[in-house]
């Protein structure tokens, strides 16, 4: 049993998840096997398991309890409970056991729908944090945009093509909503907004099927975002607002704090500077509530308090309190991680516009002479748009100066 263990790469966590997944299937109500469980079966300190549990790891595995390493007890015919395990079996004729779940067994082992149980759900769940940290590091673009769709799509295949239980099913639902909605980001960073809105109708069908607060919350802020591209402010508040909604907004005060944030961004476009401002005292009383150490999707590792730093200094910014954003922009840049490559350029060229509108033209220039937009394609396009925006307001305010023409040069460049 423990090399069929390694050779699936299940541990005794996992294992025990898919034994209860597997009863569920069989019986209809949950397993009740955990990582002691399998533990217990490993020492040989439990010889025979329970029929169910044996059924669905015969099924799992392909081979017979006894191939497995289990022995009966003498005196005992297979498929009995023995004294000797810690917990009793309910009573059950093996025979009535076996037809009145044959069907279940089939669709376990496979022949006609293939098993799908914990194991898939987390090398599915591999994949998608190591897309959430590209995008942390180098920002979205096509090529994320495609991975992400394209896991999406295994996820779904798997989902209808395969057998797994209703628990199983909720997960994979929540994993193709999280790989759409990075397939959504990716294009809102590549500002490819059509596609980017494209993705986010799928993305929210899917997060509402599986039930899942955190990805909803996810899809919702970046719904927030996608809106505030096309200049629909209101419908960016909206967006805000269902995120606000949601159970994880409602449960934990981080995701608590950037739902308040995000908000905060699009109400002064709205004309609402007085709520904009409350909205980010919340921010900051919500993250000073939170348990920054309590396990969370990879998604959210981006937000530190450089990053509410940072969107406190883009509200300020447009709220026109030029000084107060510098300031928060600054803390934000001293403390972003040094791998976050697309962060840094950003709000780099954020300080570069909040002291232009300060009038610190030339200080502003060399600040926004720092930038290098970071490799991602889709990050390329987010801060080339940004520097578009600083390289009219710098022609208009000073067209005839020598930073103005160095600048000029330097735009075209890159």
């Amino acid at each position: 049993m423990a090399a069929r263990m390694r050779k699936r790469g299940l541990s005794q966590a996992e294992l025990a998840e898919e034994i209860n997944d597997g009863v569920e299937k069989l019986t209809g109500r949950r397993g009740n096997a955990s990582d002691r469980t399998v533990r217990r079966y490993l020492s040989g300190e439990t010889r025979w398991p329970q029929a169910r549990q044996r059924v669905v790891m015969e099924a799992l595995f392909g081979c017979t309890a006894e191939e497995l390493g289990f022995t009966p007890r003498a005196g005992r015919a297979q498929g009995e409970s023995t004294p000797a395990s810690p917990v009793q079996e309910e009573p059950v004729q093996r025979r009535a056991f076996i037809a009145g779940t044959a069907l279940s067994v089939t669709a376990l082992t496979g022949s006609a729908r293939p098993t799908v149980g914990t194991a898939d759900v987390q090398r599915l769940r591999g994949a998608l944090t190591a897309l959430w940290l590209l995008d942390d590091q180098e920002g979205g673009g096509p090529a994320l945009e495609g991975r992400a769709l394209a896991l999406s799509r295994q996820a779904m295949s798997l989902q209808q093509n395969g057998s797994a239980t209703q628990r199983v099913r909720g997960r994979l639902y929540g994993l193709a909503a999280a790989f759409t909605a990075t397939a959504m980001w990716a294009a809102v960073d590549s500002r490819q907004l059509d596609r980017a809105q494209r993705h986010m109708e799928s993305a929210v069908t899917l997060a509402g099927l599986s039930g899942d607060g955190q990805i909803q919350h996810e899809i919702w802020r970046y719904a927030t975002a996608l809106a505030g591209q096309r200049g629909r402010w209101q419908d960016a508040v909206s967006a805000s607002e269902a995120a606000m909604r949601t159970s994880a907004h409602r449960s934990d005060p981080l995701y608590a704090s950037l739902s308040h944030a995000r908000l905060a961004l699009y109400l002064p476009h709205s004309g609402m500077q007085s709520r904009a401002l409350r909205s980010l005292d919340r921010a900051a009383t919500a993250y000073s509530r939170a348990d920054l150490n309590a396990h969370r999707p990879s998604s959210m590792d981006f937000f530190t308090h450089a990053e509410l730093n940072g969107l406190t200094g883009i509200t300020f910014l447009r709220l026109g309190r030029f000084a107060q954003a510098e300031s928060h922009i600054h803390r934000c840049l001293s403390t972003l991680r040094p791998e976050q490559h697309r962060n840094r350029a950003l709000y780099t060229v954020q300080l570069a516009l909040a002291q232009l509108e300060q009038g610190d033209l030339g200080q502003a220039c060399g600040t926004a002479l720092r930038v290098s937009p970071p490799r991602g394609s889709g990050a390329n396009s987010t801060v080339r748009h940004l520097l578009g925006t600083f390289n009219k307001k710098l022609n208009v305010r000073a067209p005839d100066a020598q930073f103005t023409r160095d600048w000029n040069e330097h735009i075209r460049a890159i």
